[in-house]
């Protein structure tokens, strides 16, 4: 298990307030209710299903869509957990791309979150940045290219950036997005307030209307005329401790959700009974992709042990939508309670966890640690801590690690590690055993940003009998190195 020395203080206070209000959210099967479709399954075919270990099973509907829609408007108690991927499954394909869509969907999320430009001629695209200078092969702002040369451009892989491979994939109008959506679920439209006639003009063409969920944090005075005027609109309001009053001011026409950010569990937003009465009527809505954004509880604490992440953030704060960049795990831990499981008999090394000793356990070019986090004091490693991922930073070649790993049988292990770099090329390793011949080198590739770690195959099989070994991780000279490393891990495989 990776060790943890992160926020201690809000660690400990979401305990206290687990404890406090026994926040236990459905455990297990949820008992049938109104609209919870008995023994029918929650894709609405019929025939039972593994019920979630947290929240409900969700409504029943014809499509996929059709139930995202019921279960957003459910916030009884046995609601179902959504998942919202953060820009689509960008891990999969190029950020808010259609196949970034798909392969949301696919994953089980019941929720895309996108964002929403107009180019100049007036075509709403999706784009998160003012540019496309990060996510294409193009410059300049959107609001100054027309939709022709838009569509000229090709969107880079992952979360882009000037290193990341340029793909065949292009630039999607918000239309075609909604057409890809209209029954697989719901599109959360960030970014598209100032054009949400244009917006509802393009649902009410495309049908999609009860997929599209409306955000702002604009005054409520401005959001009640928007929705008077359009009664079908889905909408969802931003709060933070700044715009408390907010929820007040909606009385009793209140948004199917709040997404509630917070930098800190003391703010006004994140205490329970504030919470408590949002939850009554609406959505509570939590983003996990940062630090900054509900208090260190992120999606890379919740991979090390949920309880510092997703876990207390349902148990502890209501929250019943995860915007998340890790959807297919948010999915996974609803069902199985871990957050990135060891396969079975498989062997985890954490990177933080080389063993002891400059010159015997590992050696590193400086004496400092310019991680900056003080995990292992007077050691030269650089161990770092970004957004909950604890991890081994600052490569460089002639560096290298040493760990004890105990392995449980004998048989073929295949090496794998989760790593994360913006570079290309990123970075190289070799791997040797107890003191034996070193591998081929391993090629480290661009996962398109330094926070957002990818488990990467390293073609690397060998044979290890029971019992404890010694593995290196050696960096070659004369190649560039600039990556992360979270951990090594070797899985059994036949041959």
């Amino acid at each position: 298990m990776k060790r943890s020395l992160v926020n201690r203080s809000a660690a400990l206070l979401v305990s206290l307030v687990l404890a406090a209000s026994g926040a236990l959210l459905t455990t297990g099967c949820s008992p049938a209710g109104p609209g919870s479709g008995g023994s029918e399954r929650a894709d609405g075919r019929g025939g039972g299903s593994p019920a979630p270990r947290i929240g409900g099973p969700g409504r029943p509907g014809r499509t996929a869509a059709e139930r995202a829609y019921r279960d957003l408007l459910d916030h009884g108690p046995d609601a179902k957990i959504l998942t919202a991927a953060h820009r689509g499954q960008w891990r999969s394909a190029p950020e808010n791309s259609l196949r970034a869509f798909e392969a949301a969907f696919a994953d089980g999320a019941e929720l895309v979150e996108t964002d929403v430009r107009t180019t100049r001629d007036g075509v709403l695209v999706l784009m998160h940045d003012p540019t496309v200078d990060r996510t294409t092969d193009g410059t300049g702002a959107v609001a100054d290219l027309t939709w022709a040369q838009l569509g000229r451009l090709r969107l880079r892989e992952g979360l882009g950036g000037g290193r990341a491979a340029v793909t065949g994939e292009r630039v999607p109008t918000l239309e075609e997005a909604m057409e890809v959506a209209r029954d697989r679920g719901l599109v959360n439209l960030d970014k598209g307030w100032a054009e949400r006639e244009a917006v509802w003009d393009v649902l009410t063409r495309t049908g999609t209307v009860h997929n599209g969920l409306f955000k702002s944090d604009a005054p409520v005075a401005e959001v009640e005329e928007f929705l008077a005027a359009h009664p079908r609109a889905l909408y969802m309001h931003k709060i933070t401790d700044a715009g408390i009053g907010d929820v007040e001011r909606f009385g009793d026409d209140r948004p199917v959700a709040y997404e509630v950010t917070f930098d800190s569990v003391q703010d006004a937003v994140a205490r329970r009974p504030f919470l408590d009465a949002l939850a009554r009527h609406s959505r509570v809505w939590s983003n996990t992709m940062g630090n900054g954004l509900s208090d260190h509880m992120t999606d890379e604490a919740s991979l090390t042990d949920p309880l510092r992440g997703w876990e207390a953030l349902a148990r502890g704060f209501r929250t019943t939508v995860f915007q998340t960049d890790d959807a297919e795990k948010v999915e996974s831990w609803l069902r199985s309670g871990e957050g990135d499981p060891v396969p079975r008999g498989a062997v985890r090394v954490q990177a933080e966890d080389f063993r002891a000793g400059e010159g015997t356990g590992y050696h590193d070019d400086d004496a400092a640690n310019r991680g900056g986090f003080g995990m292992r004091p007077g050691e030269g490693v650089d161990v770092g801590d970004v957004d909950g991922n604890v991890r081994v930073s600052w490569m460089r070649g002639g560096e290298w690690l040493t760990y004890d790993v105990d392995v449980p049988r004998t048989g073929t292990y295949a090496l794998s590690a989760r790593v994360s770099s913006t570079y290309s090329p990123a970075g190289t390793y070799t791997v040797s055993f107890d003191g034996g011949e070193e591998s081929e080198r391993v090629a480290v590739r661009n996962t398109t940003s330094h926070a957002k770690e990818v488990l990467q195959p390293g073609g690397v099989r060998r044979r290890l009998t029971a019992g404890h070994h010694v593995l290196k991780v050696s960096l070659p000279t004369g190649v560039p190195q600039n990556w992360n490393l979270d951990y090594l891990q070797l899985v059994p495989v036949r041959g």
